[in-house]
Parts: C-alpha cells; sequence; structure tokens
C-alpha cells in the first residue's frame, strides 16, 4: 500500500530540474533594438498610427541631419582652387594683350592717315589749278600775238581761275561802299568824302574768305567827315 504523503521520485527529479532551468526575463533582458520597436510601436499605437508607418517616419527625420553636413570628399581642394585661378588670371592676360596689340595698330593706322592727310589735303585743289597754268603757257607759247588776242586769253584764263577757287569754297571780297568791318577789312587809312564817315572809301586789294571764314582781310581805305563839315 502506498503512502500518499511519500513523494514520487519523478515528481521531485522534475523540480529540481525546473528550479536549475529557470525562465527567462524577457523585461530584463531585451535587446536594445527590440526596446526601440517596441517604443516606436507603443508611440504609434498612442497616436492612432501603424507601427510600419511610424518607423518609416522616423527613418525619414533622420535623413535630413545625415544630410546637413556635406561630407569632407565634396569639399574643394585647395589646390584645384588656386589652378582655377591661375587659368582665369591667364585669359585675362591673354585678352588684355589682344585689346593693346588691337589699340596701338588703330593709333597706328591713326597716325597715317593724318600724315596723309597733310600731305596731300590740297591734291584736288592743285589739280583744279593746273588748267589754269596750261592755259597761261599756252599764251607765252603762242608768237606774233595782238594786244587784244592777248587780253582775251587773259581773261579767259581769269574766268577758269575763278572758278577753280569757287569750286573750293574761295570767295573774294570787294566790300567798296560797305560799311568798315574790322574782322574782314584792314584799314590802310582814312580820307575825307562827302558821303557818310566809317565806310570803304577805296579797295586797294580785295579779300577773300573760304567758307565764310577770312583767308585774306581786304585793304580798304576808311571815310571820314570833313573837317568843314
Amino acid at each position: 500500500m502506498i503512502n500518499p504523503q511519500t513523494p514520487h521520485p519523478q515528481s521531485e527529479n522534475q523540480e529540481t530540474q525546473t528550479n536549475q532551468n529557470p525562465t527567462p526575463d524577457v523585461n530584463s533582458e531585451a535587446h536594445p533594438s527590440v526596446i526601440a520597436s517596441d517604443t516606436i510601436a507603443s508611440s504609434a499605437f498612442a497616436a492612432g498610427k501603424a507601427p510600419d508607418a511610424a518607423a518609416s517616419e522616423s527613418g525619414q527625420n533622420a535623413e535630413p541631419n545625415a544630410q546637413s553636413h556635406p561630407p569632407i570628399d565634396s569639399i574643394p581642394d585647395l589646390q584645384e582652387m588656386v589652378r582655377i585661378a591661375e587659368r582665369k588670371a591667364a585669359e585675362h592676360y591673354d585678352a588684355w594683350l589682344r585689346a593693346k596689340a588691337e589699340a596701338e595698330n588703330v593709333r597706328r593706322r591713326a597716325e597715317e592717315e593724318i600724315a596723309k592727310a597733310r600731305l596731300y589735303a590740297i591734291d584736288k585743289f592743285a589739280a583744279a589749278l593746273l588748267p589754269v597754268k596750261d592755259s597761261l603757257e599756252a599764251a607765252l607759247a603762242t608768237e606774233n600775238q595782238t594786244v587784244e588776242s592777248l587780253r582775251e586769253g587773259v581773261e579767259l584764263t581769269l574766268k577758269q581761275l575763278t572758278a577753280a577757287l569757287e569750286q573750293f569754297g574761295i570767295k573774294e571780297e570787294n566790300p567798296a561802299g560797305n560799311k568798315f568791318d574790322p574782322n574782314r577789312h584792314q584799314a590802310i587809312g582814312m580820307i575825307e568824302t562827302d558821303g557818310e564817315p566809317n565806310h570803304v572809301a577805296q579797295v586797294l586789294q580785295k579779300g577773300y574768305l573760304i567758307h565764310e571764314r577770312v583767308l585774306r582781310p581786304a585793304l580798304v581805305m576808311v571815310s571820314k567827315a570833313k573837317s568843314g563839315s
């Protein structure tokens, strides 16, 4: 007959194994990732979101913080910056040399044009006077001329010369009877006349204008009132 108070050997062995292999405590030995996942999940449940959505939002918030500081490799190298600056300086120096050479060429061409203008400014005027010289030489080469024919030849030559002068804006100034103008007339003396005083009484030498500028003033005698008047 078995005593009910006597413990069964097999049950004692099971209790001994149970005491030797205690059940691990999950809360005390949980991995950090597990804790973080639990924290995210609990926050998501509190906000009414799914755990996966909360985890994705936390990853997106972490990305700007990682991109706010550029990596060291993206900072330009100081030597590369120096090379770029030297290349640009060389380009600017080359452009300056080209501009300087062009300005020098323009200055030299301008000087040549001015020199040519000084040397050949009267070439057209000289060409207009050559027919006058030809007429005078032809008149001298003619033998047995009468006074009348010589006079006619001189008058034609004078007309030819006058036309050549007028072609270049040269006009004669014959101020006989006009009021004396010191800008265009040169007074040689004064004579008493019955006319108005301070007028040109006599022209000793005609004056000439070139495009309304005095080329040579006219030599004149100026009238004055008679002493008995």
